[in-house]
């Protein structure tokens, strides 16, 4: 009975992660579906976060790499610098999650998850990129970004968001604000990652059976970008995240 009860834990999972990797090419926020698989299998919390982290870090790489000719710094702050920066921040990110204590993280959770469900809702719905003529100053930029490299190495969720909106502020234009988030936050991720593989934390069988289906959810994700309404998947993103919130704030009371 245990066997099948772990089978029908991995098959969930596979089909969360395939629906992940489908998410994060359409609209973004796979990580709201393949953290709660993870912990259904039996993980804890921090442990869930980052094998999902392991798991989608091929299928994010990947991303990054298809856009990394649209990528670009700000005016006055070099790509280069942008990307040493949120290399170092994932490494602190990460560094900082490996000494927070499993039970500690648990009740992080609920609200990083909130956290992220927000800044996934301003992002999709609230944030206006021309309706500003302000511009963040190269020392605020760097600040920003490597703030947000450092909670990408701890967390993750929302990052991309979080990154787009500084982007934006900085006078990039929005595509290649789009393709510098996606290959910044690949790179944030890689230290991270790298890290990670070195922890103990990973659930080796529930990263492969995640990241497996994450990829084929990505090339299937690639297809359908022209046919499926972006705003919708957004939408149920942010209800998704909603619902999650509540699980976990239940959980952990």
């Amino acid at each position: 009975m245990a066997s099948q009860s772990h089978l029908f834990y991995m098959a969930i999972l596979f089909v969360a992660a395939l629906w992940a990797g489908a998410q994060n090419q359409l609209a973004g926020g796979g990580s709201f579906i393949t953290l709660p698989a993870l912990m259904l299998t039996g993980m804890n919390a921090r442990a869930a976060n980052i094998t999902s982290t392991v798991a989608l870090f091929p299928g994010q790489m990947t991303g990054g790499w298809m856009g990394r000719k649209l990528a670009s710094g700000t005016e006055k702050l070099s790509f280069r610098t942008l990307v040493i920066l949120s290399l170092t921040g994932g490494a602190i990110g990460a560094l900082l999650l490996l000494a927070t204590p499993s039970s500690v993280f648990a009740h992080m959770v609920p609200w990083l998850v909130l956290f992220a469900t927000s800044a996934f809702a301003w992002g999709s719905f609230g944030r206006k990129p021309q309706a500003t003529q302000t511009s963040l100053s190269p020392a605020a930029a760097g600040a920003i970004q490597f703030g947000i490299a450092i909670y990408g190495g701890y967390f993750g969720g929302g990052i991309g968001f979080l990154m787009l909106a500084a982007l934006t502020l900085s006078r990039v234009p929005v595509r290649a604000a789009s393709a510098t988030k996606n290959v910044l936050a690949g790179v944030m991720n890689l230290t991270a990652v790298a890290i990670f593989l070195f922890s103990g934390e990973v659930h080796w069988i529930a990263a492969a059976v995640a990241c497996v289906g994450a990829v084929i959810g990505s090339f299937i994700g690639a297809r359908m970008v022209s046919r499926i309404n972006e705003k919708v998947l957004r939408f149920v993103v942010v209800v998704i995240g909603i619902l999650l919130t509540i699980g976990l704030f239940l959980r952990a009371s």
